[in-house]
């Protein structure tokens, strides 16, 4: 893990950061696990816009990447680390014993020619092994954490979150969220050893608004140049800044909690994260 300062030959990279890609090992995805990604730009099917700020961006074609590990017991060679333009984190191409080929969201520490594996029974706790909570020791780093038995990983997937396994109760273990929330998931959730790649990823810097554009994410214009009928903070004088910090439905914007408190998963959540 590494990120580069280029030398600015162009205003553009004045203060451009880019990452390193040290570990990224070809630039060639595997053809038979590409889909095709349709892009909306933030139309519903009337082609009315219904999201703003979104649009343009370079072509994409999916990576389909298994999240369920549901291939139990038949060890894994990795094949290569790779660059998903579709997340944060780095992928790794798995070849299985049996001939199948499968992306996984890649942990920090996977190298080229190790082996994983996933499973309960005889699955050592080492980085890229996937394993239920049941079988994790108490303590360990975790990432690609399940919220219900085979779903898939939804919890700490992005580049360079982690989990912590805190404890275990009967049918439920204890995890420590990258927000901060502690809470109760069933012990039979799979999880994943170690933590997401590309950690520097939050190191980096853009250097030009053309960039963001590349990444499809279009102008946004701030609340406080608005007229009032678009948004509470509008309106005004001259360059008044509107008011209290709030959503374009009114919502307040800092600290203001917005989670029901009639909610089925809140008997879960043991320690709400930090405010």
């Amino acid at each position: 893990m590494s990120v580069r300062k280029l030398k600015p030959i162009t205003p553009g990279q004045r203060f451009r950061v880019v990452n390193g890609f040290d570990t990224i090992t070809t630039d060639k995805p595997e053809k038979s696990l590409l889909a095709p990604k349709k892009r909306s730009g933030g139309r519903n099917s009337q082609g009315k816009m219904t999201m703003r700020y979104k649009g343009g961006g370079h072509k994409r074609k999916y990576r389909v990447i298994d999240f369920k590990r549901n291939k139990t017991g038949i060890p894994a060679e990795v094949k290569t680390i790779e660059y998903d333009p579709n997340r944060s984190a780095f992928i790794a191409l798995l070849n299985y014993q049996d001939g199948e080929k499968r992306y996984i969201i890649a942990q920090n520490g996977l190298q080229v020619g190790q082996n994983v594996v996933s499973g309960e029974q005889g699955v050592a706790p080492e980085i890229g092994n996937a394993m239920p909570l049941s079988e994790i020791p108490l303590g360990t780093i975790i990432s690609c954490v399940e919220l219900r038995p085979g779903q898939g990983a939804v919890m700490a997937r992005s580049a360079g979150a982690f989990a912590q396994l805190m404890a275990r109760d009967g049918k439920f273990a204890t995890i420590k969220l990258p927000s901060g929330e502690t809470r109760l998931i069933l012990a039979t959730c799979m999880a994943t050893i170690g933590v997401v790649s590309n950690s520097d990823h939050q190191l980096l810097v853009s250097g030009k608004a053309g960039r963001t554009r590349w990444l499809g994410r279009r102008p946004r214009t701030r609340p406080v140049v608005m007229n009032p009928i678009d948004h509470p903070m509008g309106g005004g004088e001259g360059r008044a800044s509107g008011g209290h910090p709030r959503s374009r439905n009114g919502i307040p914007a800092k600290g203001f909690r917005t989670r029901s408190k009639t909610k089925s998963s809140n008997k879960y959540i043991v320690e709400r994260r930090k405010k």
